[in-house]
């Protein structure tokens, strides 16, 4: 492998600039130079106030995607940075991708993947400290697997006990979603407050969600056609080893 011909922006001056507030773009796929961005107005997700339609709850339950965490960071990321109909130039340089790569070997950057098959179909990624979540990009290459996969990041974060959902600037799409606007002053404020280790990572958080889905019944008979603890298919009551059933119920249990 090549070195770059660019120098990467180093995990300590990341961290520093994510926890001061700010973040780098640059203006094309190419661009070697980036900029700092410190938005007047801030978009964050309340943990607790995420909107899982009943769509999408069973869409989750159903276990339409296999999710994975931190399985192909690389691969979500070239393709949120991948050009779109809508936007043919991306602000993910690959002088960005290559430090983003590197954040992630060091433990603070990761990705949640959704893969139909083998393909990998929808995902996200962002920057992870303390009990902070800075959300960077997501794309989807199948019907609302950006949003599975966004659902299980708040749910890995609320059982993980993160405080603050970073998605930087309002869309549409994260407003429908449940995300809020506020000053970057009140954000700062919301960023101090969430200084600490979270009670884990986000890694063992997806690892207690499968075993858990593995040992214990998790059905609750929404939108299957079943009562709660009816047998399925299999006789074997609500123990399916179904994830997707435990993120979707803590939607359920929260709604």
């Amino acid at each position: 492998m090549h070195a770059p011909a660019f120098p990467l922006i180093p995990p300590e001056t990341l961290l520093l600039a994510y926890r001061s507030g700010i973040f780098p773009m640059a203006d094309a796929r190419d661009d070697p130079e980036i900029f700092w961005v410190e938005p007047k107005q801030r978009a964050i997700l309340p943990l607790g106030g995420f909107r899982c339609s009943k769509t999408l709850r069973k869409l989750l339950r159903r276990d339409r995607f296999r999710v994975t965490i931190d399985a192909a960071f690389t691969d979500v990321v070239s393709l949120c940075a991948a050009p779109r109909a809508d936007h043919p130039d991306s602000w993910i340089s690959q002088r960005i991708a290559a430090s983003y790569f590197r954040l992630h070997e060091a433990g603070y950057a990761h990705s949640i993947e959704c893969w139909d098959g083998g393909e990998l179909v929808g995902g996200l990624y962002g920057v992870a400290f303390d009990q902070v979540f800075c959300g960077e990009s997501m794309f989807s290459r199948a019907d609302n697997a950006s949003k599975v996969a966004l659902a299980w990041l708040v749910a890995l974060m609320r059982r993980s006990g993160y405080r603050l959902l970073d998605c930087q600037f309002m869309t549409d799409h994260l407003a429908s979603l449940g995300a809020v606007e506020l000053p970057q002053a009140k954000y700062l404020e919301r960023l101090a407050a969430a200084r600490g280790a979270p009670a884990m990572r986000l890694l063992e958080a997806y690892g207690a969600v499968v075993a858990e889905a593995e040992g214990l019944g998790v059905g609750d008979g929404e939108g299957d056609g079943r009562d709660a603890g009816e047998p399925d298919a299999a006789g074997l009551g609500g123990a399916s080893s179904s994830p997707g059933k435990l993120i979707a119920q803590s939607f359920t249990q929260t709604s």
